[in-house]
């Protein structure tokens, strides 16, 4: 790959791609967080599948379960638990107003033995030759020692997941600087880990909407369209996103499911920070513990395993500015 600044690494890492699996990682409505990187890839002549590791009630829907604990969606699918929480149905119907109609999966919540056989029956179904993974925040750039984690069960699942897909070309996309305060994540630990892989050749920089670009007015509409569809259960990330790419600054809530705590909104949330996941796996130290888990009871105990045995953490830091 010949880096130039007049490219985007992600998109040249990506150039020879054919069918890409672009997929949230981290569960509820990282998939949202995907769709300017959705028509980018579509503008760029690429065949694009979406999957979701989901919170939504799988087994209480009318999705058809493809294999183990993996569901494809569509837009008439129903939701029969009584919670209205459907994040992947109504992002489906969203696209198909936009006369898009791309292949949407589910994963349920499960280990990374299960998700890995997900993901591999659905490279072998669609002829899969890249995965791109969107994390909504920053957690996922977390290598395991430091103090506090945030939320990474998912993210962790699904990167281990991932890694022993098979899948030939593997990257990362996290979208949403300063969100995973709202969850303990030190962002001076973040950007101490993304020089860490800088270093090693496993960045691969960054990029940012604007409100202008159609891309992102697409990730706008989209999210309104879930709000008024889930009014009881709106994104915090995506909405936090959209407060920031609207100009919005400081302490913004967008929903009234962050009251009481403060944010901070502002510019750097609407970055796309790109890494080559296996190189992001190798700094990850618990991966190895965790990747036979095949429940997410596994991956918990196993990753507190882990975290009983560490001598020390790399303590909690605030960004010095």
């Amino acid at each position: 790959m010949n880096h130039s600044l007049t490219k985007i690494p992600l998109f040249q890492a990506l150039e020879n791609s054919q069918h890409i699996l672009l997929a949230g990682a981290g569960g509820g409505f990282d998939i949202y967080a995907g769709i300017p990187l959705y028509f980018a890839l579509k503008q760029l002549g690429k065949t694009v599948t979406l999957a979701n590791f989901s919170f939504t009630w799988l087994d209480h829907t009318t999705a058809k379960e493809v294999c183990s604990k993996c569901y494809q969606i569509e837009a008439k699918d129903i939701d029969q638990s009584g919670r209205n929480y459907f994040p992947e149905k109504f992002l489906k119907q969203w696209l198909a107003q936009q006369k898009e109609f791309p292949a949407l999966y589910a994963f349920d919540r499960m280990g990374v033995q299960p998700l890995k056989e997900a993901y591999i029956y659905l490279q072998k179904k669609h002829q899969i030759d890249s995965v791109l993974l969107v994390d909504g925040g920053t957690d996922s750039v977390l290598f395991g020692d430091e103090e506090l984690l945030g939320t990474p069960q998912e993210d962790m699942c699904t990167i281990a997941a991932v890694q022993e897909s098979g899948i030939p070309t593997q990257l990362l996309a996290s979208i949403g600087f300063g969100i995973d305060h709202f969850h303990g994540v030190s962002h001076f630990r973040f950007l101490e880990n993304v020089a860490a892989l800088a270093k090693e050749g496993g960045y691969l920089g960054l990029f940012q909407l604007t409100q202008e670009m159609p891309e992102a007015q697409h990730y706008m509409k989209a999210v309104h369209f879930a709000n008024q569809q889930m009014p009881q259960a709106p994104s915090i990330v995506s909405n936090s996103i959209v407060s920031a790419l609207q100009g919005a600054y400081g302490n913004i809530h967008a929903t009234t499911r962050t009251i009481g705590s403060e944010l901070w909104i502002n510019p750097l949330m609407t970055i796309y920070w790109c890494f080559e996941l296996n190189a992001l796996a190798s700094k990850i130290e618990y991966l190895e513990a965790v990747k036979d888990s095949v429940t997410m009871g596994d991956f918990n105990k196993k990753l507190a395993q882990y975290r009983s045995g560490l001598k020390q953490t790399r303590p909690y830091k605030q960004l010095p500015i």
